[in-house]
């Protein structure tokens, strides 16, 4: 039989909204992870806020809203679906009847996070939450880079020092014609007016070249969880020196690395005798075809552990694929180095969170 559509809507209405999220539902394993961690990152939401004045959006929920940002495009539309989507406000444990987050008070509030570090000390303490689980390995690493395209066209790549005052018949003033066809532009002559530390840089060779920022994780091998995130200027010898910084934050934490996986990249004399120096074994993959010889040798290929690295060394690229889409940090949505750091530091701590419910599942 047919159904009537009854267009008369209900005066009084009660929903629950615990109710209409399914018991099975993965952000509930999610939620109860991250909440377990905010707790313990009460004492720096103290002295962030002063003790008078009119109240602001509990940092908890702002935290909780840029984890679950990285499936939404921007911080205004995740703002405006706030107010119609029931998953999101249980997941900020928000009433029916509070109002949304208004969009500029959420990026001034994001600043207030940015000052105090809250982004690293998030995502250290879902680190650390990893580790007291027994998920994490403390032996076995790997390390890698990728590139985040910046928030920046090509157009605005210009000399430096250019003097735009005289520009006549040039269109828009905010989106000019330009025309760079066989003019030469390097890092060292040219910057871009939009995002100064953004830097041009190319995946490979017969790549086209973008303005981009270096990304370099840290990862452990025994279930792929991210360790480090470190956003650098996409210049030529970042990779190495991030993963040197990486290496050396694990040290001041008390983890003993015992071994490194990486790609040819990082098989340069300099980064292998760094890891040397600190008795990390050297899993990098030779480069048999640089010149001047690769600087890993028989000491290090012959045994097995070797083998197995290189093998799980590949998982990583499963952080990135996952970053870049479901995390959607192929391009940044910042501009500048500290922010989009912040950024990164969401987007990973989002992935453990993911990946950790999984494991706990």
């Amino acid at each position: 039989m047919r159904g009537v559509q009854d267009k008369q809507t209900g005066m009084w209405t009660f929903v629950s909204i615990e109710d209409r999220i399914p018991s099975e539902h993965p952000l509930r394993r999610i939620k109860k992870l991250a909440d377990q961690r905010l707790v313990d990152l009460s004492r720096v939401f103290n002295r962030m806020y002063s003790e008078v004045g009119r109240p602001s959006i509990a940092p908890e929920r702002i935290l909780k809203s840029l984890i679950a940002l990285y499936s939404v495009r921007s911080e205004r539309q995740f703002c405006e679906q706030l107010g119609y989507n029931l998953l999101f406000r249980w997941f900020l444990d928000m009433e029916l009847e509070e109002e949304s987050f208004d969009a500029t008070v959420f990026s001034k509030n994001r600043d207030r996070l940015m000052e105090h570090e809250v982004g690293r000390l998030f995502f250290d303490a879902v680190v650390r939450q990893a580790r007291e689980a027994k998920l994490m390995s403390d032996d076995h690493f790997t390390v890698d880079g990728t590139l985040i395209e910046a928030w920046a066209s090509l157009k605005s790549f210009r000399p430096k020092g250019e003097d735009r005052s005289g520009d006549k018949d040039q269109g828009d003033p905010g989106n000019r014609w330009v025309d760079f066809h066989g003019e030469k532009r390097s890092n060292e002559t040219h910057e871009s007016k939009s995002d100064p530390e953004s830097l041009l840089a190319r995946r490979g060779s017969g790549k086209e070249a973008k303005l981009c920022y270096g990304a370099h994780a840290l990862m452990e091998n025994r279930n792929g969880l991210l360790v480090d995130l470190k956003i650098s200027q996409a210049t030529g010898t970042a990779e190495r020196e991030a993963a040197e910084a990486m290496i050396k934050r694990q040290r001041r934490k008390g983890v003993r690395v015992k071994s490194l996986g990486a790609d040819k990249n990082y098989d340069t004399h300099g980064f292998v005798n760094f890891l040397r120096g600190r008795k990390i074994v050297p899993h990098v993959a030779a480069n048999t075809g640089r010149k001047g010889g690769s600087a890993i040798d028989g000491r290090t290929t012959r045994h097995q552990s070797y083998s197995i690295s290189q093998r799980i060394r590949k998982r990583i690229e499963e952080i990135f694929g996952w970053a870049k889409t479901v995390g959607g940090f192929r391009k940044t949505r910042y501009r500048g180095t500290e922010r989009t750091q912040l950024a990164a530091w969401w987007v990973g701590a989002a992935y453990n969170l993911v990946r950790m419910a999984k494991l706990a599942a």
